[in-house]
């Protein structure tokens, strides 16, 4: 595939992801009997998502790509109140149960998006820094390198801002004992660990812009008419 086209589907499932993960994550599971977040399954997958739109359309695209999901995440919450907020129709008889499962906690939806951001934003950070400083070779280590850094920031803001027992929120509905904040944050920086390692073979559905535009640049110097002519 094209760049363009690569970039294209790579936007579209980081999109895709980060609402999925969003709406997953109001659900605090137990898996192998371990307190987790079931966004988790979903969330990690984007960093390496974020690579690829990195390496396909450029580090201002992956910044753009960054703050514009953050606004989709923000409209998902906004739309879900607005929606808990309307009156449900006494014969479908499931409003309740509609609230109770999708009517989000506003606190766990900020330390959602507040953690994307600053998490994804450095992992762009990073990934520049290790593609223009260290290396262009070696495309599994920049993913690796990139999101070794993020995903425990992530994993930090948003287990530690969703449920921690912060000054004016100890009351919160949604504060957990801090035994369990990191069970959850440690169970969640295992399982995104391995999400990640596992989506790192991504990186390699693009080459990269900086081989393709050279050879592009030749061809349209090789086919332009010179003045003289």
């Amino acid at each position: 595939m094209t760049l363009a086209r690569v970039g294209l589907v790579a936007v579209a499932a980081y999109a895709g992801a980060q609402v999925i993960s969003q709406v997953t994550s109001l659900k605090i599971g137990v898996v192998v009997g371990r307190s987790v977040d079931m966004g988790t399954f979903v969330y990690p997958v984007t960093f390496t998502l974020r690579d690829v739109v990195h390496k396909a359309l450029g580090r201002q695209a992956a910044r753009t790509l960054i703050v514009a999901s953050a606004g989709i995440n923000l409209f998902l919450a906004a739309y879900l109140v607005f929606t808990d907020s309307v009156p449900s129709d006494p014969a479908w008889g499931l409003g309740r149960q509609w609230h109770q499962l999708l009517g989000p906690i506003g606190r766990i939806v900020v330390a959602s998006i507040l953690a994307m951001v600053v998490s994804e934003l450095i992992d762009t950070e990073v990934y520049h820094w290790f593609v223009t400083r260290i290396t262009t070779r070696l495309q599994w280590a920049r993913v690796l390198v990139s999101n070794a850094v993020s995903v425990p920031i992530d994993n930090l803001v948003f287990a530690v801002g969703a449920f921690g027992a912060l000054p004016l929120l100890a009351d919160d509905p949604a504060t957990l004992p801090w035994a369990t904040v990191w069970s959850i944050f440690w169970v969640n920086l295992v399982v995104k660990g391995l999400v990640s390692v596992a989506s790192t073979p991504f990186i390699y559905l693009s080459p990269d812009r900086a081989t393709v535009a050279p050879s592009r640049n030749v061809r349209l110097r090789r086919t332009t008419p010179s003045a003289g002519r």
